[in-house]
């Protein structure tokens, strides 16, 4: 029961609880230096005027997007790399990332097959050291397949490190990872929501999905892109038909930037800091390679929204085609305008998405940008059963594949990872993958919504972040 106090005193508290709230959003916005959105900005304002008991708790869980970052040492001037294709690596060095580094032996997995297989004869070919990252880890048999081959290494004397993100564990049903720790590999779980250690910072997931094998061996490999390690992403189950996805395998010294962001996620997620900075401080002088691949780290552990600031680079860079294939399409305002713009001044603006995905709320949401980018001239295409690849190519300069969705949770809120490729001739094998899959999507035509649906899309754009 609440105390018999005069109306006044509950308008004073009411006042008090909502300047608190404001001084915390403004302390809070300065001293990280949170870059929001606009209209995030004016949400979080309103949610805290109208409902402050409510909105000062969920800011303190879910407000900070990006993490505190110290001062960077002073870079020297770097020149251009000079070309029209160098773009792409004079973006990426501006927006912190990593020089372009040499790489070989690259292989687009042409299916679930194929992908299992490399994966799997990557941890059987592990001498040194395995270190795997990944959002989901299934409990079904492509997930026991992976985790066995972890304990054998381990027992005999690998080093074997499993990041697994918190949200992901739980979706998966909690997988059973005690028998290798005990037979001595090494578990970390990425901000568990149940029992973060990070304060506010529960609405944080990594999304990245690699495997290091061997890293700093010449015959280490370095496996990636958008798979999650369960059946569905690989072979399917017993009457289910598997997700297409894309993923890939390589060697070389680009492996050598893989392990270092891994460090880094390693450490954060267990609480120490990290050994060494991210990017690596080696630059190359000018002018810049254009004959290798960069890793392209996105979320809150970067200064910038490195993968949204190179795609809306990359729209307004291209000057013949881009191809998209994305799971969900929920583009922030910007970049849905810099593709818009693309097909109207003439570009082959090609969208490849599930005709239904596994996410019924996106593909409500989606409906709003996709008739728009039709309208502009964009050529959309509808795949059949669930498409989950993430893969944008931009002419013959850049091919960009990893695990970032086309949705503002991926782009502004989750720990992502592209790799960038820029040698024409792997640039057109990402392509060549790209136009083996739309061959079985149909075209798709835009209606005008009913007015119930208008709205539904209206409220769902406010939810963009967690679609």
């Amino acid at each position: 029961m609440l105390p018999d106090l005069p109306l006044i005193h509950w308008l004073t508290l009411d006042g008090l609880v909502t300047l608190l709230a404001v001084l915390v959003y403004v302390i809070n916005s300065h001293v990280i230096r949170q870059r929001r959105h606009p209209t995030a900005a004016v949400a979080w304002m309103l949610f805290i005027l109208l409902l402050p008991y409510l909105a000062l708790p969920a800011f303190l869980l879910f407000g900070s997007r990006k993490l505190p970052r110290p001062p960077s040492p002073a870079e020297p001037e770097r020149a251009g790399t000079g070309g029209a294709d160098a773009w792409g690596v004079e973006t990426l060095m501006a927006l912190g990332q990593p020089a372009p580094a040499p790489y070989h032996d690259l292989t687009v997995h042409e299916d679930g097959r194929q992908a299992g297989d490399a994966l799997l004869a990557a941890l059987d070919g592990a001498r040194v050291s395995i270190d795997l990252c990944t959002y989901l880890l299934g409990r079904d048999e492509l997930g026991e397949a992976v985790v066995d081959r972890l304990c054998r290494k381990a027992r005999a004397g690998v080093r074997v490190r499993l990041l697994l993100d918190g949200m992901g564990s739980l979706l998966a049903g909690r997988p059973k990872l005690r028998r290798l720790v005990d037979a001595g590999g090494e578990l970390t779980l990425f901000v568990p929501p149940l029992h973060s250690p990070h304060k506010g910072r529960t609405n944080l997931r990594n999304h990245r999905k690699l495997l290091i094998a061997d890293a700093g061996l010449a015959s280490g490999r370095l496996w990636c892109g958008g798979r999650n390690l369960a059946a569905e992403y690989f072979e399917g189950t017993p009457g289910t038909p598997p997700w297409r996805d894309l993923s890939f395998d390589l060697r070389g010294p680009l492996i050598g930037q893989a392990s270092a962001l891994f460090e880094r996620d390693w450490c954060f997620a267990s609480g120490r800091p990290p050994a060494a900075p991210w990017p690596p401080p080696e630059r190359p002088a000018p002018p810049l390679p254009l004959d290798g691949a960069q890793l392209v780290a996105s979320g809150p552990d970067q200064a910038d929204d490195t993968i949204y600031a190179l795609l809306v680079t990359a729209a307004y860079r291209a000057r013949r085609r881009i191809a998209l294939a994305t799971p969900y399409f929920v583009p922030e305002a910007a970049l849905l305008m810099a593709l818009c713009l693309a097909a109207r001044r003439g570009v082959v603006v090609d969208l490849l998405l599930p005709a239904h995905s596994n996410h019924r709320l996106s593909d409500l949401a989606r409906g709003r940008p996709l008739r728009a980018l039709a309208a502009a001239g964009g050529r959309i295409w509808l795949a059949p059963g669930m498409l989950h690849a993430k893969l944008a190519v931009v002419d013959d300069a850049l091919a960009l594949a990893g695990s970032a969705n086309l949705d503002s949770r991926s782009l502004f809120l989750n720990y992502e990872l592209m790799l960038a490729f820029h040698q024409g001739a792997d640039v057109r094998r990402f392509a060549a993958w790209f136009e083996r899959e739309k061959t079985t999507a149909s075209p798709y035509v835009a209606t005008p919504p009913s007015l119930l649906r208008d709205a539904g899309e209206g409220l769902l754009q406010l939810l963009g972040f967690q679609l």
